[in-house]
């Protein structure tokens, strides 16, 4: 029986080293999967939100499996991003792709398809729409139906006190305006949002009000929102001027005698509060009951002007979080010129002010790079550059005429390959769809064996010692 178990031993030691050895796939960026937060539930009990906000803890950073990347804070998000604002580069990423009701942050690209389409001092006309749509406890100034404001007093009621029947009615002003159809005037306003969103790359996600109110229609992604920041603190100083203004009162109306002041709900802005962080030049805040806390803000600090975006933040975290994660993006990361270290023959010219953005871990010779040529000049184009499949940078830059013929050869042999791809599709795709099936049946079949060879064992040694009882017998 010592040798009988001997052999079992052997053949299950063969089993479980194939199954370690089988290669492990090095996780890249662009391989993370998203993870849809959106819930049409609450949680019942006090055990439940302690466990969903634990869940949220320990969701995956899926930066921190990039190789010589540094390691990102935990967070109490179920979403988090932050973006180097001129670059694009994307430091950390936690579930960047997944889909999130946004609540009050939407109001960011409110903002800027507003300022994209209109003046500061247009005229919004507040419609009894743009009142009664607003639910009892959400956001407001007490805007009347048939009020008049300028755009400026409308964004500063928007981003600071996030008032959402001021949103409402940039839209439809805004809307009515461009389109030259009142009826219409909100749709066209939405529609442009999604278009506007869908240029910028923000590709995962879709908005169905100005305001960010309750909608399982109505959703993003942390990576979107940063993208449509990005745009907005870039190439609109309102932003930051509006944000850092901590109270601003609109003046009296024909329907409305008296002053309203409203002051600025972003946290981090206010000294002497336990949030304030200097660096913080812009942002906007969120909160809906499914969509919890949500928040973006803009902070500069040395050479970087960060942009970190959080969803779906469970409990009192959503500032300590940012904290945190603007902590790491300042205190790990730094620029470096992309002409002064490009030396490959290929690119003869490059914009000298363009940079990557990178750890000291990671060398520029690590990064991959893509060339996008312009539509009237092939060899002229942008550059992109990324690490690990994430992007960390992308500059303007020239390419060589050797480049152009090696681009062309390999896009001619990639048109041939798929000739040949497309003629063996359906066998390709019968193999792969068989792939499980037949891995089940070789883990099966393997099982059987053992079964078997135990089976076959046993029964020889009992055969042996019924033999012996036989001889003894006669």
């Amino acid at each position: 029986m010592k040798a009988a178990g001997k052999r079992i031993a052997v053949w299950t030691a063969v089993f479980v080293l194939a199954g370690v050895m089988m290669p492990i796939p090095a996780v890249r960026a662009e391989d993370a999967q998203p993870i849809d937060t959106r819930s049409k539930e609450l949680p019942e009990t006090t055990e439940e939100e302690d466990e969903e906000t634990k869940k949220a803890y320990e969701m995956t950073v899926d930066s921190n499996k990039w190789k010589n990347w540094p390691i990102g804070p935990q967070t109490y998000g179920e979403a988090g991003i932050v973006m180097d604002a001129e670059s694009g580069a994307v430091l950390y990423a936690k579930n960047i792709d997944g889909k999130a009701y946004p609540a009050s942050i939407t109001k960011v690209l409110t903002t800027l398809v507003a300022l994209e389409n209109a003046s500061m001092d247009d005229i919004v006309t507040v419609s009894a729409d743009a009142v009664n749509g607003i639910p009892y406890g959400y956001a407001h100034v007490g805007l009347k139906a048939g009020e008049e404001i300028t755009l400026k007093d409308a964004l500063y009621a928007v981003l600071l006190a996030s008032a959402n029947e001021a949103s409402y009615a940039v839209g439809e002003s805004v809307g009515t305006k461009v389109s030259g159809n009142a009826e219409s005037g909100y749709e066209w306003f939405l529609a442009q949002m999604n278009t506007r969103a869908k240029e910028l790359g923000a590709v995962n996600s879709n908005f169905v009000n100005t305001n960010g109110l309750e909608n399982e229609e109505h959703y993003t992604t942390v990576r979107d929102m940063a993208l449509i920041t990005r745009e907005l603190l870039l190439n609109h100083p309102e932003f930051e001027t509006i944000s850092q203004t901590l109270q601003y009162t609109i003046p009296p109306t024909k329907m409305e005698e008296e002053p309203r002041t409203f002051q600025q709900v972003h946290q981090m802005f206010y000294e002497g509060n336990d949030y304030f962080n200097p660096r913080v030049i812009a942002g906007k805040t969120g909160y809906t009951d499914l969509a919890r806390n949500t928040l973006v803000t803009c902070a500069q600090g040395g050479e970087l002007k960060l942009i970190c975006v959080v969803l779906k933040t469970h409990g009192k975290n959503i500032y300590p979080d940012t904290q945190q994660l603007l902590d790491y993006g300042f205190g790990n990361f730094e620029k470096v010129n992309i002409e002064e270290n490009e030396t490959s023959g290929d690119i003869q010219i490059v914009d000298g002010k363009s940079y990557v953005v990178l750890p000291s871990h990671v060398k520029f010779e690590d990064l991959e790079k893509e060339f996008v040529p312009d539509e009237k000049d092939e060899a002229s184009g942008v550059m992109n550059y990324t690490y690990e499949g994430n992007p960390v940078g992308s500059a303007e830059a020239t390419v060589s005429q050797e480049y152009l013929t090696k681009a062309a050869e390999e896009e001619s042999e990639g048109k041939e390959a798929e000739k040949k791809d497309e003629k063996g599709e359906k066998e390709t795709t019968k193999e792969t769809e068989e792939e499980p099936v037949i891995k089940k049946v070789i883990i099966i079949g393997a099982l059987l064996l053992i079964v078997i060879l135990a089976f076959s064992i046993a029964y020889t040694a009992l055969r042996k010692k019924r033999m012996k009882k036989k001889k003894r017998k006669s």
